[in-house]
């Protein structure tokens, strides 16, 4: 039957030998509440040994985008796994959850092992740097569906959070203080432009930009915040928080906001990574425009009383990242953002 298969297209032993390259790299994402091993027809999970009395389960599903094809045209594809973990566990992150486990999803056009397992090395550096254990996935190959070289790669997270310690935005209020968390740069949204933007530039892809090359800088992975975030969240009371990402700060920052309330944003308060500058110029966008398709160097907020606000810079900068009091919540029924110092 093997032999018929493959000659449909469908290479059953590329499939175990990537399931063999990936092993290692999974394994390095175990935790304790993890029963059974990799290769079940089920993952599972011991929500028992978490020690919450009333636990809530938070979960999520995302995708890199086209940010993948910047990938795939330049055969780099060892960070883009970190993209898919961390749009999947930064969102459910905003709830208050602890991410638990994850499980990911490659379709490909054929399934090459070396490039399956420098895409697993990149999903399982996400899950270990955010205690995330990597439980099972599918790989599929569908000569039929995709072109040659092409795959696509979408994840799904599941967190639980303390029934009595979930974040939903209802305590959020006026006079509060917006904190904002430095990006990586592009983080995964965007990308459509962003490859557009590559093509009619003609920059070569391997010049220098910015201390590092245009490629590296725009496969740059999104910053992942569940460690400085649990971190905070142990010392300060938070009252919201948001992942910025498509549709950049117009869309998400108000997500969540109580009915009435507004974010003000000093877009001046916090640095914009020339990698922001440059877009700009090659699509000759106006700033406001900018700010409603890229984060901008803000790829998430948290919102918290104004007398707390430096101590959570504080938390944030001892966990290693840079971060501003960009606003404060205002009340204003009919106009959910406003930006200052936004220079058309």
């Amino acid at each position: 039957m093997s032999k018929a298969y493959e000659q449909s297209g469908v290479d059953i032993h590329a499939g175990y030998e990537a399931v063999e390259r990936m092993s290692s790299h999974v394994q390095r994402t175990m935790r304790k509440e993890v029963l059974g091993g990799l290769g079940g027809f089920g993952a599972t999970f011991d929500l028992s040994q978490l020690n919450m009395k009333a636990p809530v389960l938070v979960s999520g599903t995302d995708g890199v985008g086209t940010k993948l094809k910047l990938a795939i045209d330049n055969n780099k594809h060892d960070t883009i796994g970190i993209d898919a973990v961390a749009m999947c566990v930064n969102d459910i992150l905003t709830t208050g959850a602890e991410p638990l486990y994850f499980l990911d999803y490659i379709a490909t056009n054929k399934v090459v092992p070396e490039v399956i397992e420098q895409i697993v090395k990149g999903v399982s550096d996400g899950c270990e740097e955010t205690n995330t254990a990597l439980i099972g996935g599918e790989t599929a190959e569908m000569g039929e569906m995709y072109h040659e070289g092409e795959y696509d790669l979408a994840g799904f997270a599941v967190g639980a959070v303390e029934k009595e310690d979930y974040i939903d935005g209802s305590a959020i209020q006026e006079g509060q203080v917006i904190i904002g968390l430095e990006s990586n740069g592009i983080h995964s949204n965007g990308y459509s432009l962003v490859r557009k933007l590559i093509k009619e530039s003609g920059i070569n892809l391997n010049d220098e930009f910015d201390g590092r090359t245009y490629l590296d800088t725009l496969l740059a992975p999104t910053k992942l915040y569940v460690k400085p975030i649990l971190a905070l969240k142990k010392a300060v009371q938070i009252k919201g928080m948001n992942h910025i990402t498509g549709g950049g700060f117009y869309e998400n920052i108000p997500r969540g906001l109580p009915k009435g309330l507004a974010a003000k944003i000093n877009t001046q308060s916090f640095p914009t990574p020339k990698v922001f500058e440059w877009l700009q110029q090659q699509a000759q966008i106006e700033t406001q425009e900018m700010y409603n398709v890229f984060n901008m160097g803000i790829g998430y907020t948290v919102i918290v009383d104004k007398e707390e606000a430096k101590k959570a810079i504080e938390i944030l900068n001892n966990e290693g990242i840079s971060a501003y009091e960009i606003g404060e919540i205002i009340t204003d029924k009919d106009t959910p953002i406003h930006l200052e110092e936004v220079e058309a």
